[in-house]
C-alpha cells in the first residue's frame, strides 16, 4: 500500500504546478499498534516545518461510518492541508531536517491518500 510519495510522484506533482495554493487531501489509515499514537508525534514534529513553509492546517477530524464506499475504503482520519503552492510542499518535503522526521508518518500508517486539491473558481 502507498504511504510516502516517491520521487516520480513529485515530479508529476510539480510538473502539474498552477500558481496559487494548493491544498492536500490525506487520507489516513493506521496501525493497528499505536499507529494514532506514532501520527501525533510526526504532527508535533511537523509543526516547525508547516510554519516555515508557510503551510496551515485547514481541518483534521476522525472518520466515521462511510456512507457511499466499498468494504476496505473508510479512513481513521482525514486532513487538509494548504499550501501557499506546490513548491512550497516540495522544497517542505526536500528538506533534510524534515526527512529526518518523515520515518514517523511512514511507521505510524498501513494505508494513505495524499491528493493534491486546488480550490475551483466563484
Amino acid at each position: 500500500m502507498a504511504i510516502d510519495p516517491r520521487g516520480s510522484d513529485l515530479k508529476r506533482f510539480l510538473a502539474a504546478d498552477e500558481s496559487g495554493p494548493v491544498v492536500m487531501l490525506n487520507l489516513l489509515r493506521f496501525r493497528p499498534d499505536g499507529g494514532r499514537e506514532r501520527y501525533a508525534e510526526y504532527v508535533r514534529a511537523f509543526t516547525p516545518f508547516a510554519q516555515k513553509y508557510g503551510a496551515e492546517l485547514v481541518y483534521v477530524g476522525d472518520g466515521g461510518t462511510a456512507l457511499v464506499a466499498e468494504p476496505g475504503q473508510s479512513w481513521d482520519v482525514v486532513l487538509l492541508v494548504r499550501y501557499p503552492d506546490r513548491a512550497a510542499f516540495s522544497k517542505m518535503v526536500a528538506d533534510p531536517e524534515y526527512q529526518k522526521v518523515t520515518h514517523l508518518r511512514s511507521n505510524a500508517l498501513i494505508e494513505a491518500v495524499l491528493q493534491p486539491t486546488k480550490e475551483w473558481p466563484r
